[in-house]
């Protein structure tokens, strides 16, 4: 662990970053419902505003990990973070909607900016021995902000209603300023990146991208990742009205049950992560968590009391936490030079399924409140099998090249 070990403080001024914004990301949730009464707008208005991030974030990835490997991850890093603290500061001066629209698609595009850059600059930083802790540290601050996120918002919104997004939009100044006087470029000579048979497809657009990445050796973890993402959104986005609609639950208790498994999954991410994935693999260690979040996710449709939904739920949340490094860590061992384009992607197809899942569940809970969850669990089923289906291959390819 030599190399993490003295790459530690880069790799901490990334956690940083990440845990910054999705925090800036996560504080809006506790304050929307008054937010929303004292501009006047619609529930609607919200959703859109959503779909307008992760859409956002969609068109402009592909586009931003190419600019990262070529342009260099630290500055996109900085421009990231500059353009999230104008999109904060945005959202919390204006009111009118159609700013508002304006930015949350700056926010989508600072998404975009940020994690191909600083999931290539881990993966620039790390060996293949260590790629797995490096993922799982990344991964962690990105779950911690998401627990942190509404907490903080809740209690600076104390101060007033717009005072966390200004908070937000200094933070990310800081750690701007914070990258770019502190943290080096990661980034390989030009001279030492040689062209692939992939580089005709990373001078093409988004839509051809998508449509050639099939011919690539981690077209089965695209698959997989806008699955989880799928898969992940649809659980999240109706669990308040699930339990809401059949049990009753009060918001503290579904607040206690989310932070709960995201606490885990973070300490899980940050510890035993990189342990894991050594004794089982990353392939195994996917097609296992696949198999149990669909599986816990089809039995919480039959458990009635609050303990046996927060065991359940813990399972769930665990499992996705587990498997969003595990994907990372094996595309970023068959991205080679490509490490900023294939991080794009991932962006890419993880926007895709952000934008497909509350859609979906949105949709058939108002058909019934079982059928998201149902989905959830045969689109993750139909993946685990897929997953096992590549395992296999790959055993097949090792003992044929042997």
């Amino acid at each position: 662990m030599k190399l993490l070990l003295k790459n530690r403080g880069a790799l901490l001024i990334l956690m940083f970053n990440l845990l910054l914004v999705f925090s800036g990301i996560g504080l809006v949730i506790p304050i929307m419902p008054k937010f929303m009464e004292s501009l006047g707008i619609t529930g609607g208005i919200i959703g859109l505003l959503v779909a307008a991030f992760s859409l956002t974030q969609l068109l402009c990835s592909p586009f931003a990990g190419r600019l990262a490997d070529s342009f260099g991850r630290k500055r996109m890093i900085v421009l990231g973070l500059i353009v999230f603290a104008f999109s904060e500061i945005l959202y919390g001066i204006t009111s009118s909607p159609g700013l508002l629209f304006v930015s949350r698609m700056l926010g989508g595009i600072s998404a975009a900016m940020n994690m191909p850059a600083i999931m290539a600059y881990a993966a620039d930083i790390t060996t293949k021995e260590e790629r797995a802790a490096g993922m799982g540290y990344i991964n962690a601050a990105i779950t911690t902000g998401f627990i942190i996120g509404p907490g903080i918002g809740g209690y600076i919104a104390e101060f007033g209603i717009r005072v966390p997004f200004y908070v937000a939009g200094v933070a990310a100044i800081i750690a701007a300023c914070i990258t770019f006087f502190i943290l080096p470029e990661s980034l390989p000579s030009k001279e030492n990146i040689a062209d692939t048979p992939s580089s005709t497809v990373k001078r093409s657009g988004l839509l051809s991208q998508l449509r050639y990445t099939y011919r690539e050796p981690y077209f089965l973890s695209l698959i997989i990742v806008f699955v989880m993402s799928f898969g992940l959104a649809n659980f999240e986005t109706v669990f308040g009205l699930f339990v809401d609609h059949k049990f009753g639950f009060e918001p503290k208790d579904i607040a206690f049950i989310i932070t709960f498994g995201s606490i885990a999954g973070a300490v899980v991410q940050a510890t035993a992560f990189s342990w894991i994935l050594k004794r089982f693999g990353e392939q195994r260690v996917i097609a296992l968590c696949l198999f149990f979040a669909s599986l816990f996710i089809l039995l919480i449709l039959f458990v009635h009391t609050f303990w046996m939904i927060f065991a359940v739920t813990f399972i769930i949340f665990l499992a996705i936490d587990i498997l969003r490094p595990a994907i990372s860590t094996q595309m970023s061992m068959v991205a080679k030079d490509q490490q900023g384009y294939v991080a794009g992607l991932n962006s890419a197809f993880t926007s895709l399924g952000n934008i497909a899942g509350p859609i979906a569940a949105g949709f058939l809970f108002d058909l019934d409140v079982n059928y998201p969850y149902i989905l959830a669990c045969m689109i993750l089923i139909i993946c685990f099998v897929l997953a096992v289906k590549g395992k296999k291959n790959n055993l097949q390819d090792a003992n044929a090249a042997s």
